[in-house]
């Protein structure tokens, strides 16, 4: 080969490659999944209205949605799903076959009631069609229902306004804290009590993470284990002042909405996910910071603040 056609091959392998990773940030986009650290625990994820949402807390082991299954999420045991919308849940075949593939456990999926059903025989149908049937721990769960997750970790769901069966889920840490007149008591005499069912601890219940999905305005906005989560992730689909009836329509937050519900929630971070495309990030800041009160605003994280810009 000569040296010049060499290079040229060379330049244009070097190209080719470049391209393909262009493409593929396109393309794949929700596999460039953002992390937001929020005090001691992060949130990982990605959420584009009508496009793709999967949102995990790694350190509590639970992912909200699935979206496509973003590889780096196939690792999280528990997968809650609020709503059966294809952008939330194309993924979760896939989700379960891989964890199978990788020799992982069984996922352990929560799920709305009336959905459970039809999920499994989603997967019966995946398994005549693939060979092999996803392995699968799969939980009805509804309004109000208490879910263990691991010891003193629990889902608990919440009606929300999306679909007739949409739910969120606040993540609650119970604590058991020793009773103030036993504080003083040896250990062996708190071991025998403990034995003989003397209730000698109060129980707290901490809200550490609320997600609410996609949802309207609803009763959720007065929980106040929603509210008081020390992370809140909420939708906040439309900004535009003239979509107020897109919002309505599709069962959806506008910016006005979510404003008003803020003031009375005090969960230390807050992160707004499934913003419209027709909305860049940085007008939905101005927006955001126009219309909160700064002790509000400064509390506000956007999952996707490193979208980029629409082109055209």
């Amino acid at each position: 080969m000569q040296l010049g056609v060499y290079l040229d091959h060379q330049c244009y392998h070097r190209y080719f490659k470049a391209s393909l990773r262009e493409y593929q940030k396109e393309i794949m986009s929700s596999h460039n999944l953002i992390t937001l650290p929020l005090g001691a625990l992060d949130v990982v994820g990605y959420s584009v209205a009508g496009e793709e949402t999967a949102i995990a807390v790694p350190g509590l082991d639970v992912c909200f949605d699935i979206g496509k299954a973003p590889e780096q999420l196939l690792s999280i045991n528990n997968l809650l799903v609020t709503h059966s919308h294809m952008d939330h849940v194309a993924g979760i075949a896939y989700y379960c076959s891989q964890r199978d593939f990788r020799d992982m456990a069984a996922a352990t999926v929560l799920i709305p009631k009336q959905l459970a059903p039809m999920l499994d025989e989603l997967l019966d149908l995946w398994g005549r069609f693939d060979g092999t049937r996803p392995p699968v721990n799969i939980i009805p769960v509804e309004h109000d229902s208490e879910i263990e997750l691991r010891r003193n970790l629990y889902a608990v769901p919440f009606k929300t306004y999306h679909t007739k069966d949409s739910l969120g889920y606040t993540i609650i840490d119970r604590r058991y804290k020793l009773k103030d007149k036993y504080l003083q008591y040896p250990g062996h005499e708190i071991a025998k009590m403990r034995k003989e069912g003397i209730a000698i601890t109060n129980v707290q219940d901490v809200p550490l993470v609320s997600c609410v999905g996609d949802t309207g305005v609803g009763d959720f906005m007065k929980l106040d284990r929603v509210n008081q989560s020390e992370i809140l992730i909420t939708e906040c689909t439309f900004f535009e002042e003239d979509h107020h009836s897109r919002a309505k329509a599709g069962k959806h937050l506008h910016i006005d909405q979510l404003v008003k519900w803020l003031e009375n929630v005090t969960a230390k971070h807050i992160v707004l996910v499934h913003i419209s495309r027709r909305t860049h990030i940085g007008q939905a800041r101005k927006m955001l910071r126009k219309s909160l009160p700064k002790d509000i605003y400064e509390r506000i994280s956007i999952l996707m603040h490193k979208q980029p810009a629409p082109k055209g």
